[in-house]
């Protein structure tokens, strides 16, 4: 079993000279200076889906179609690079495996470049990065608009296992087709072709033939080779701690001059943020940029200058015995690193009910993004919170839901909510403000089908609303130090100034000078973003605070 097949960019679609451009004579000269010169004969496979691609390849003369196999050894030309055309999208920056196979159409002679002399051109050629990062991010997007991959997931859009999968995928940028039972009348065919009940599902049929029965994140990764390249036993000069927007933003700066990174992600990229359905108020994007393409582009950047990522692996222990650090990971071996930087980020406050988790998913989410806009496509909801993210979901949701009922517990949004979003509420007729409220109840019978709120000095009033969005404060990722850095009282992580000489004493600080600004307890064991005690939660700040944690870094690789 193959996905559909589904073309590549049109080369009538709109930027098309940015997807496939063609190289200029000098601009060819200058990646020859990188390679080598070769023939290729019809029918040369130069790089098979499923398998990581180990060269790029420029088109001198002759042709590399893009082919997608089928059944009964079938494949179909999806598309094909002339004469200064040149092959890769984001994988090749990545090291995972391919989406595509690349078979040589006409005989000709091409430039080949291995990957990691492909990464050096980028990091120093300014106009031939612009042109490959730009191409390759491109082809990657109208890979996963039009679903061309090598995964398939069978599910109800009314199960949240196949809403995880489906953010998991996205937020990776993994293009997959998706079958709904619910309006497929042909999908107990592909069931019985894999001896799957519609009980089994959600299912992956993943590059063909492994077929996974409601995959964990972590299976997912695994399968699809997200982490094949990445050898977890190298001694890294930083390793950082999470992949929102601060983590993702000492990646940059780390990779970017010359640090080896790796990056450690408990799920996927973007954190929080990623699933901000659109900020206005980022510097440099004056009409707005959703989480979700702010954080890809940062993914994307980080990998354009080395960085690694380690996906679905979440960090359990942070061995602060001695100067050479090690972070435990998910049933793996321990990552050794000179340094670290914690960017584990803050999770939504979980509301005070007693059932809440049998709906988690079900009905009630915690990202507004265009998966969760589509499940509530005219009907009513609730979104629980007064702050910025709940405020750009409501503005987003009344895009497509019938009517946002906006519940806070306060008496209005001027203390916790930037003016900008508060006048785009008040100005929407599709949205109520619901001032002194609280959630009280959620009912139903395994999807959620009505709520109680509760208005202060008034009865309690039901509503037959399926989808409540949650946004409530926030609750620090530091479980998994356990005792190994010096917290607030409320679970952060204090830093730089903020660590007292009590502190510093009880955690035996072994250095005359006292910590960085962003130093934690720890000789060289930093804290970024909203996981830092007297984080402004702001995206701005969480970047700033990532690139400014590296030149503390180099500070101390130098002691």
């Amino acid at each position: 079993m193959t996905a559909p097949v589904a073309a590549l960019p049109s080369r009538s679609a709109p930027n098309v000279d940015q997807t496939f451009p063609k190289l200029t004579p000098p601009q060819i000269e200058r990646v020859a200076a990188h390679g080598r010169r070769r023939r290729i004969e019809p029918g040369e496979l130069l790089g098979t889906v499923g398998k990581v691609t180990p060269r790029f390849y420029v088109v001198s003369t002759g042709t590399i179609e893009v082919v997608q196999p089928g059944d009964n050894e079938k494949t179909t030309t999806v598309t094909a690079f002339g004469p200064g055309e040149f092959t890769g999208e984001v994988s090749m920056l990545s090291g995972r495996p391919s989406l595509v196979t690349l078979r040589v159409g006409e005989a000709g002679e091409v430039i080949e470049v291995e990957r990691d002399a492909l990464l050096s051109l980028v990091q120093t050629d300014a106009e031939l990065s612009e042109i490959f990062v730009r191409a390759f991010l491109l082809r990657r997007a109208q890979l996963v608009a039009t679903g061309y991959g090598d995964v398939v997931l069978v599910g109800s859009n009314h199960s949240s296992d196949t809403i995880r999968i489906k953010e998991f995928l996205t937020r990776n940028l993994h293009p997959y087709a998706f079958i709904d039972p619910d309006r497929d009348a042909g999908v107990q065919d592909l069931l019985d072709r894999f001896k799957f009940a519609i009980a089994d599902l959600p299912v992956l049929i993943c590059r063909g033939n492994a077929v996974l029965r409601n995959p964990t994140n972590r299976q997912i990764a695994d399968c699809l080779g997200f982490n094949e390249a990445i050898d977890q036993a190298d001694v890294r000069d930083v390793v950082i701690v999470g992949a929102g927007p601060a983590g993702l933003a000492a990646a940059v700066y780390a990779a970017s001059e010359g640090l080896e990174v790796l990056v450690v992600e408990s799920n996927s990229p973007g954190g929080q943020a990623g699933s901000s359905s659109k900020i206005e108020n980022y510097l440099g994007f004056p009409s707005g940029i959703t989480g979700q393409e702010l954080t890809a582009r940062a993914y994307t950047q980080s990998q354009k200058f080395g960085a690694e990522l380690l996906i679905a692996e979440g960090a359990t222990r942070l061995d602060c015995t001695r100067k050479a650090y090690t972070i435990e990971i998910d049933n793996g071996p321990r990552v050794p690193t000179k340094t670290v930087i914690i960017a584990t980020g803050a999770e939504y406050r979980k509301l005070p009910l007693d059932n809440l988790t049998q709906f988690e998913g079900a009905g009630v989410y915690y990202g507004a993004t265009f998966i969760e806009s589509q499940l509530c496509e005219g009907e009513e909801v609730v979104v629980v919170g007064g702050g910025n993210s709940a405020g750009q979901a409501a503005v987003f949701l009344a895009q497509t839901a019938s009517k946002v009922h906006m519940l806070i517990r306060s008496r209005g949004l001027a203390e916790t909510m930037s003016r900008y979003l508060i006048r785009r509420i008040e100005e929407s007729p599709a949205i109520v403000l619901r001032t002194c409220t609280e959630l009280t109840a959620l009912e139903g019978n395994g999807q959620l089908e009505r709520v109680r709120w509760q208005t202060d000095h008034e009865p309690s009033e039901s509503h037959d609303i399926r989808h409540v969005f949650v946004m409530t404060g926030a609750e620090p990722s530091t479980q998994w130090l356990k005792g190994c850095l010096t917290l607030d009282a409320r679970g952060f992580i204090k830093t730089g100034p903020d660590l007292s000489r009590d502190d510093l004493s009880a955690a035996k600080w072994p250095l005359a000078r006292p910590p960085h600004l962003l130093e934690t307890s720890r000789p060289g064991v930093f804290a970024v973003g909203d996981v830092r005690a007297g984080n402004i939660k702001r995206v701005a700040s969480a970047v700033g605070e990532g690139s400014i944690a590296i030149s503390f870094v180099h500070q101390v690789l130098q002691e």
